[in-house]
């Protein structure tokens, strides 16, 4: 249904990332050539199908999108110090720090060219001020680092700004790019992407201690040797014993880890139930997803919109 508003994106995508500094195209190109899920994109330019037509708006919208999120992934890799992103060597390992940081930089600065050729300033103010929430959030979960008794609201308001904010972001910008109908639908698809963004959020938590199963086809454990503190912890600390709270206040202080805890805490996740529950939290803010859908004409691109929320949270199942 997408393949030609995408093809355009993806053309969109390696032309604007050329620069005569050739460590910024390589660069750039190393992480974006990597794929990814292009979820971000694919939310703007089904927002604008679902109210009208996505057009070379939409399409640069689309872009800018998904130059946010690189940019964002960039700069995570460093402040997370993570060796792999998308299954390869982080770019930070490959090009350095200071290279990472700076062309995250460059990449922001190109999703703002794209968002001003809109001629849009509603769209411009909607993305510029995503991109503000990103980095509150982003400043919000360095803050709460190693912070044991990390209360549920604190964790969801750190997902829904450092994810949330740009699915609702990507949403609300794609539709009123698709048309007359978009600014009456705006709001319902701003809502379905920012409990999109939280469901999917949620799940990708979860799935750093393997979801539901053993097997789950991607490594585990990433969050847990930076000491963050997630959903699945945060439920599984709360229903475990004092000893078992003694175990995360210890093995999420990284100076503390052992090579052990990374199991038991997986251990821990699944006996206590709270993988499970985990995923019953994901699946209600798809449902949530979902519902908000349901005040737009229905058309094969709500169905698509829908199938998407479903598809987020059964990554995990």
């Amino acid at each position: 249904m997408l393949a030609d508003d995408l093809a355009a994106t993806e053309a969109l995508l390696k032309a604007r990332a050329t620069s005569p500094v050739a460590v910024i195209p390589d660069l750039s190109g190393y992480i974006v050539s990597a794929g990814g899920k292009r979820l971000r994109p694919i939310l703007t330019l089904a927002a604008a199908n679902a109210v009208g037509k996505a057009n070379p708006g939409s399409h640069a919208l689309a872009t800018a999108v998904e130059f946010i999120h690189t940019a964002t992934l960039l700069h995570d890799d460093v402040v997370d110090e993570s060796d792999l992103r998308r299954g390869k060597q982080a770019a930070k390992n490959v090009w350095g720090n200071s290279a990472s940081i700076l062309v995250g930089d460059f990449l922001f600065a190109r999703a703002f060219t794209l968002m001003v050729e809109t001629d849009s300033l509603e769209v411009l103010g909607i993305l510029s001020e995503a991109s503000s929430v990103i980095a509150e959030g982003e400043v919000r979960q360095l803050a709460a680092a190693g912070r044991k008794d990390l209360p549920t609201e604190e964790y969801l308001a750190i997902i829904e700004a450092k994810t949330a904010a740009l699915f609702e972001a990507a949403a609300r910008a794609g539709a009123l790019s698709g048309g007359p109908e978009g600014a009456k639908h705006a709001d319902a698809l701003a809502a379905y992407g920012k409990n999109l963004g939280l469901a999917f959020q949620i799940i990708d938590d979860a799935l750093d201690y393997g979801g539901t199963t053993s097997v789950i086809g991607k490594a585990v454990g990433d969050d847990f040797r930076e000491g963050k503190t997630t959903l699945p912890v945060i439920i599984a600390r709360r229903r475990g014993s004092s000893e078992d709270q003694a175990f995360w206040d210890r093995a999420l202080d990284i100076e503390q880890q052992t090579d052990n805890d990374l199991s038991h805490a997986i251990h821990l996740i699944r006996s206590t139930g709270a993988a499970e529950a985990t995923l019953a939290e994901a699946d209600a803010y798809a449902e949530l997803a979902k519902t908000a859908l349901k005040s737009l004409p229905q058309s094969e691109w709500t169905k698509a919109l829908s199938d998407l929320a479903d598809f987020c949270v059964s990554r995990a199942h």
